[in-house]
């Protein structure tokens, strides 16, 4: 059965490798819950959710600094919206197509469900590449991407956040476009900041998320990250904040990356090389070779985006958590990661390990989580953002990260229990992909067909 669902989808959608993969892995997971259901099958629920509600194209149009006329591509795919407003970040990045954006908001759905937040699934971007542009070409390729996407989104139907290339600044230029164009001050956008509309704990929230969702899985086994070893990959936002979480829980990360290496730290990122890290990737926007000049005692390597394995993924340690990109685990990295004595492997990304890998791990005992429950973070406090924005009020420091805390817990717990309903006992993965479906499956049975 679970081929001619998968066999149409690669026959609906030709030369689209990543969504193709987001969609195998979550056939393969939640056929047990089909077969449970017969009213799914026979309501082609799986198939519906796997065919977006709306697939929105557009051309943006700008002026660079020199004058000269810039096209690029613009896109928001509102995936599912039966539990809830599509929620889901905007990537600016030149890979961004139609098959990345579709893997994405494919797996948001999942994602937003695992939060027990009313949102449904989204995501958004264009191929557009902020590196190397200026400060003024930011915000006018901004303001051109919001003059379309603008009639698209609102508080109650569509509501972006950030993403790869989307940062804070970028997320005020959109938002002060959009309030421009709709004359009105609402929610319509998360991660905005403190002052105006943001949560706290917001910029932090999927590292710390992530780290909360691991510590989980290792109490599961009387364990915790204090003394643990780690591998982090990627520099940005989610690295940053999951080194940070390491860190204060007692644990010491070794490794950090971008596009074109890793640095080797065996003395561990502290606290001071953190802060110098987090003024280089987001206030100089500079490479992290410039870590390994800054510091002594560390190693740098070039990264062949050719090679058949990531050589970062084959340094000895306890834990790993990918936090840069999809496919960055294959399945020689996930060998090697089993060879050298990983205990746990928690995707911070979003599909940063390949089903080879992800099989790989899971028959050799790894604790695995797939990033839909472990990065749910981010999303989770977004949707906390949108309640204070509903209420016109805003919590503490303390009050959102014990929420955040808490949701974590909740995703844990609840991805442990359905696994073992489903006789899948320990495996993360089946357990997040049959609880998310089964909350939206229920949503759209209830709403007909439609």
């Amino acid at each position: 059965m679970h081929s001619d669902i998968l066999d149409a989808v690669k026959q609906r959608n030709p030369n689209e490798p990543e969504f193709i993969q987001a969609a195998e892995e979550v056939i393969i997971s939640v056929l047990p819950a089909l077969d449970r259901h017969p009213e799914f099958r026979r309501l082609k629920i799986l198939e519906r959710m796997l065919e977006p509600e709306r697939l929105i194209s557009f051309r943006v149009t700008w002026l660079d600094d020199k004058g000269e006329v810039q096209i690029n591509r613009g896109y928001r795919v509102q995936m599912n919206s039966a539990i809830g407003p599509y929620k889901g970040g905007i990537r600016f990045h030149p890979s961004v197509n139609v098959s990345v954006l579709k893997f994405l908001a494919f797996e948001q759905i999942f994602k937003n469900a695992l939060t027990g937040i009313p949102m449904g699934g989204g995501k958004g971007g264009s191929d557009f590449d902020p590196k190397g542009k200026s400060e003024n070409e930011i915000m006018k390729f901004c303001q051109a991407f919001m003059s379309e996407l603008t009639r698209h989104i609102g508080h109650r139907l569509d509501v972006p956040a950030g993403d790869i290339g989307v940062g804070g600044r970028e997320i005020g230029y959109m938002f002060g476009a959009y309030k421009k164009i709709k004359n009105e001050f609402t929610g319509v956008f998360t991660g905005k900041g403190i002052g105006w509309g943001g949560s706290l704990i917001r910029t932090e929230a999927t590292g710390y998320g992530l780290i909360y969702f691991a510590e989980n899985m290792l109490h599961t086994k009387g364990d915790s990250i204090k003394g643990k070893t780690c591998l982090v990959s990627g520099s940005g936002n989610v690295a940053q904040y999951a080194i940070e979480k390491i860190n204060k829980l007692g644990g010491k990360v070794i490794t950090a990356s971008d596009s074109n290496g890793f640095i080797i730290d065996e003395a561990g990122i502290t606290k001071d090389k953190l802060e110098f890290l987090k003024d280089l990737k987001n206030n100089r926007r500079g490479r992290i070779k410039e870590y390994a000049e800054k510091f002594k005692g560390v190693v740098y390597q070039e990264i062949d985006p050719k090679a058949d394995h990531n050589p970062m993924w084959n340094i000895k340690a306890d834990c790993a958590f990918p936090c840069a990109t999809q496919n960055e685990i294959n399945g020689k990295d996930a060998a090697n990661l089993v060879k050298n004595g990983i205990k746990l492997v928690g995707e911070g990304a979003n599909m940063p390990v390949t089903i080879e890998g992800i099989n790989i791990l899971i028959d050799n005992g790894i604790m695995y989580s797939p990033g839909k429950a472990s990065n749910a973070g981010g999303v989770a406090t977004s949707g906390l953002e949108m309640t204070q924005n509903y209420m016109g009020s805003n919590w503490t420091r303390e009050e959102v990260d014990n929420k955040l805390q808490s949701i974590m817990k909740n995703i844990h717990d609840t991805c442990l229990a359905v696994a073992n309903e489903y006789g899948k006992p320990g495996n993360y993965l089946v357990g997040a992909n049959i609880a998310g479906f089964l909350k939206v499956a229920n949503a759209m049975k209830a709403q007909g067909v439609i």
